[in-house]
C-alpha cells in the first residue's frame, strides 16, 4: 500500500508540473450526446479552447476524422510548431458499445492503453465538446476536454455558451487555455508533403488512410518516448 501511495504522489507531482488537469476522485459521470451520428461527425475540427495537454506543443491544432472501411475511425491531428512546420499523427478510434456511439476509444501507440473520446455535446456543423478521462484506482483522475469547432474563429458569445455546457458535463473550465488559431494558413495540411505518422500495430491502415497521395515508408525511427518504433510516411507534394 505503501508503495501504491508513493506511486500515486509521483504521478501527481509529474501531472502537476506539466501543467495537466488531475482530480481526486474518480472521473464524473458526464453524459455523451444522444442520438449520435458519427458519420455527420466525420470531416476537420479546429481547436479553439483545451485543458492542459501535454503532448500539445503548437498552434493552429486541428483534427481529422474519416470513417475506414472496418467501421473504424482514422484520428489525424495536427498542429504547426514553432520552426514552421508541421508536426502531425494518425491514430483509429473504434466506438467499443454500440448503444453508446458517441464513446470512442483512441489508438496512437501500440502497447499504450486506448485513450477515451466521449463527445458530450455537437451539432455537427459548428461545434463539438469532447471529454476524455482516464480513473487511477478510483482515487485521482486525469482528463482532457477540448472545445472544437468546423472554423478557425468564434464569436466569444457562442464561446462562453459552450464552456456553460462544459461546466455542466464535470469540466473544470477556469483551467480552459485558447489555441492559437492564427496565421495558420498557407501550410500544407492533412499531411501533403509533411511526415505523418503511422505508429505501430496501427501502420496497416495508412495505405487505406493515403492511398490517393501513394504514401510510402521512408524511414523507421526508434521513439525514446513511446519506446516503439516509429513508421514515418512521406506525402509527395500534390
Amino acid at each position: 500500500m505503501k508503495a501504491l501511495q508513493i506511486l500515486i504522489v509521483l504521478l501527481l507531482t509529474a501531472a502537476t508540473t506539466n501543467g495537466q488537469s488531475y482530480h481526486i476522485g474518480s472521473c464524473p459521470d458526464s453524459l455523451p450526446q444522444e442520438n449520435f451520428n458519427i458519420t455527420k461527425y466525420m470531416g476537420t475540427w479546429y481547436e479553439l479552447e483545451k485543458l492542459p495537454a501535454v503532448f500539445e506543443k503548437g498552434k493552429c491544432i486541428q483534427a481529422t476524422y474519416s470513417l475506414l472501411p472496418d467501421g473504424t475511425v482514422s484520428v489525424h491531428n495536427e498542429e504547426l510548431l514553432s520552426d514552421g512546420t508541421i508536426n502531425s499523427i494518425v491514430g483509429v478510434a473504434k466506438v467499443t458499445d454500440p448503444s453508446q456511439p458517441a464513446i470512442l476509444s483512441v489508438h496512437f501507440f501500440k502497447d499504450v492503453p486506448e485513450a477515451p473520446y466521449k463527445v458530450i455535446s455537437t451539432d455537427y456543423q459548428t461545434y463539438a465538446l469532447v471529454y476524455s478521462c482516464s480513473d487511477f484506482f478510483g482515487l485521482f483522475h486525469i482528463d482532457f476536454a477540448w472545445i472544437l469547432a468546423r472554423s478557425r474563429m468564434m464569436s466569444e458569445d457562442i464561446i462562453r455558451h459552450l464552456r456553460v455546457k462544459m461546466s455542466a458535463a464535470g469540466v473544470d473550465v477556469n483551467r480552459l487555455t485558447v489555441t492559437n488559431q492564427t496565421a495558420c494558413e498557407g501550410y500544407r495540411w492533412q499531411g501533403r508533403g509533411h511526415p505523418t505518422l503511422c505508429i505501430g500495430q496501427i501502420y496497416q491502415w495508412c495505405p487505406v488512410l493515403f492511398k490517393d497521395e501513394k504514401a510510402h515508408v521512408t524511414d523507421i525511427r526508434e521513439s525514446g518516448d513511446a519506446m516503439e518504433n516509429l513508421l514515418w510516411l512521406q506525402h509527395p507534394p500534390a
